[in-house]
């Protein structure tokens, strides 16, 4: 009787534990940003420098990527750093206070097509956010090329799908929250 009382305890501990980790997962919400960059026909292409960053209301931002130079010529290089300021939106609001790189955000810049970020909800870079109205920002320079700033509004944590179009540097922005 005692075996059975011991392994009706660790069946009930056991079911709670699985029970409580499937809440959980159900709890963490996921920001997923599509950004397509374009493949553009012209003399000299340079893969773009791109920024990813959230903005509440009241105008305060995160940094969610950043892809720039972090090599040259198969050594890691610090040059690249240098350029970072000609994005220039996100220079000013947040670039310039940000030691590079920075684990977890930065990267190298992507060659064209569609890249796709996933971020959960209380995990860094994205960590909590309150209810409200954000807009996600991505922007664009290219060397011997343009700049371009996409915007897309969202409501945090209202469940769907909003997108935004580039005109040159940027194609299609696409952001889908998943409470």
């Amino acid at each position: 009787m005692k075996k059975m009382v011991m392994r009706s305890r660790f069946f009930v501990s056991s079911f709670c534990a699985i029970s409580l980790l499937g809440v959980s997962s159900v709890q963490a919400a996921d920001l997923t940003v599509s950004v397509e960059i374009p493949s553009l026909t012209v003399a000299e292409y340079h893969t773009p420098y791109v920024s990813v960053w959230l903005e509440n209301e009241k105008g305060e931002s995160t940094t969610l990527a950043v892809w720039y130079q972090l090599e040259e010529r198969g050594q890691k290089s610090e040059k690249g750093e240098e350029w970072l300021k000609d994005m220039r939106q996100w220079w000013r609001r947040i670039g310039r206070e940000t030691d590079m790189p920075v684990d977890g955000v930065s990267g190298a810049t992507r060659k064209p097509g569609k890249h796709e970020l996933v971020f959960t909800e209380g995990k860094a870079p994205l960590g909590k956010l309150a209810k409200g109205n954000y807009v996600l920002l991505v922007e664009a320079a290219r060397e011997v090329g343009g700049r371009e700033l996409v915007k897309v509004p969202f409501t945090w944590p209202v469940a769907g799908e909003q997108s935004a179009k580039g005109s040159a540097e940027l194609g299609e922005i696409k952001i889908i929250v998943n409470p």
